[in-house]
């Protein structure tokens, strides 16, 4: 629609102010919003405030809408109507550029790239910067791939072992800057490949967390779990013990080393860390309980709280030579896992401080899905095919089911005669020939 008078007077002196951006970008906004109020005009079936048979609804008002053109950013206004919707057809779809620009910032943001340095990405390739609220407004883009990778079903195979550890990042939570809880789950399939289970955000590793976590993932489809993998964090391990009950659990032999460590001396350290190590130097199930027993008996006149820990922990700390030789040095620890923390970290300092929990959830869930991916593309397994078939004993032969039509015997009696029966039918019974029957006569 054409602007009156007194619009056409403001604009004017705007113009006359305005350096030459300025004045380009006052005027394609201009031009802009005359052609969307123009389309709008011609959808709804009249103009404002114009009474006319032939409209199909009412304007309900405007909401902007922020364009990143070549001569900088510009704000539209676009006309709301109570029935229906409406988007001009100027700005949908957007321009092929637009739409790699978003690709962009996801990209950087996953990879952990600064918003300082998006922000001048930005600015190169042609707009006038972003702020940190922009960037996490298109990377909620990300959400719906989000979604549908933490909800997918995990009922196709059998997950003999899962990995579980947490670590924090820094979130913007209520106008506080607080520490808030990532935990992760990975599986080993049957078959000997990884996959990133799923993760949650939480403000601490408690219980009743944990146990919703390990529900989500059981609700999913998780089972045939073998061996859990896990540091000894109370609340953790009492979760495990609810829900995933049946599966063995193995402490994380790097945390339990720290855990041990942290009552000797610095001088003492080294030593006993050599002797706790030769536990998992042996080749047998006997032999690394019986190292752990020899090593508890060495350390209780001089550091008797490790050896005492040694004891305590002996069933939980040897689980995994219960399991095949060929996966103990890939499931006594949670080190695997412990390399999905580091880099999780690393994106996160970058980006600093997130905004809220949605945003660390988002950013999380996106590093986690690179690693699955990679993981889901290589052929190298994580263990053999062949080891993997020891988890799973062959059946027993069935024996062979008697026909319906015969009476299978009761009685002692009646198992008796039917066994000397069988052994008549299968005896062979030889008849001399007749001539040498008459020779041994004659005879």
């Amino acid at each position: 629609m054409a602007l009156d008078q007194s619009a056409l007077l403001d604009l004017l002196d705007a113009l006359k102010t305005a350096d030459g951006g300025e004045l380009m970008r006052r005027m394609l906004a201009m031009m802009l919003q005359e052609l969307i109020d123009a389309e709008a005009t011609s959808v709804i079936g009249a103009g404002p405030h114009v009474w006319s048979a032939d409209r199909t609804t009412q304007r309900s008002g405007t909401r902007g809408k922020l364009l990143t053109t070549g001569v900088g950013d510009v704000t539209v206004k676009i006309p709301k109507t109570r029935t229906g919707s409406f988007f001009p057809a100027l700005l949908a779809p957007r321009r092929r550029i637009d739409v790699a620009l978003h690709a962009v910032i996801m990209q950087a943001y996953v990879e952990g790239v600064s918003t300082r340095r998006v922000d001048d990405l930005v600015v190169a390739i042609g707009g006038t910067g972003i702020s940190k609220s922009e960037v996490s407004r298109i990377c909620a883009q990300l959400d719906a791939e989000v979604a549908a990778w933490r909800t997918r079903p995990l009922d196709e195979q059998d997950f003999p072992y899962v990995f579980l550890d947490g670590t924090y990042c820094k979130v913007r939570v209520n106008g506080r800057v607080v520490s808030q809880a990532v935990v992760i789950a990975t599986g080993v399939r049957a078959d000997g490949h990884r996959e990133v289970l799923g993760c949650a955000v939480g403000d601490n590793e408690t219980e009743a967390f944990w146990t919703e976590f390990l529900t989500d993932l059981r609700d999913r489809g998780l089972h045939g779990v073998q061996l859990v993998v896990s540091d000894a964090h109370r609340g953790l391990v009492a979760a495990i013990d609810r829900v995933l009950q049946g599966a063995a659990w193995q402490r994380c032999r790097v945390h339990f080393m720290r855990n041990a460590l942290a009552k000797a001396t610095q001088a003492d350290g080294q030593m006993i860390g050599a002797w706790i190590r030769t536990i998992f130097a042996q080749a047998t199930l006997g032999a690394v309980r019986d190292q752990l027993d020899a090593v508890a008996d060495s350390l209780h006149d001089t550091h008797p709280a490790i050896a005492g820990m040694l004891h305590e922990a002996k069933a939980d700390l040897t689980a995994f030579a219960d399991f095949p030789q060929a996966h103990w040095s890939k499931t006594w620890s949670t080190n695997p896992i412990e390399r999905l923390n580091k880099e999780l970290k690393r994106r996160t300092d970058v980006v600093g401080i997130l905004p809220n929990t949605a945003a660390l959830l988002r950013l999380s869930s996106a590093v986690l899905i690179e690693h699955h991916h990679e993981w889901q593309d290589t052929d190298r397994r994580y263990l053999s095919e062949a080891s993997m078939q020891l988890l799973f004993p062959s059946p027993p032969i069935p024996l062979p089911v008697a026909a319906k039509d015969k009476k299978r015997p009761t009685s002692t009696r009646q198992i008796a005669t039917a066994l000397s029966a069988t052994s008549r039918s299968h005896t062979r019974r030889v008849t001399p020939h007749r001539g040498t029957r008459l020779a041994l006569l004659v005879a």
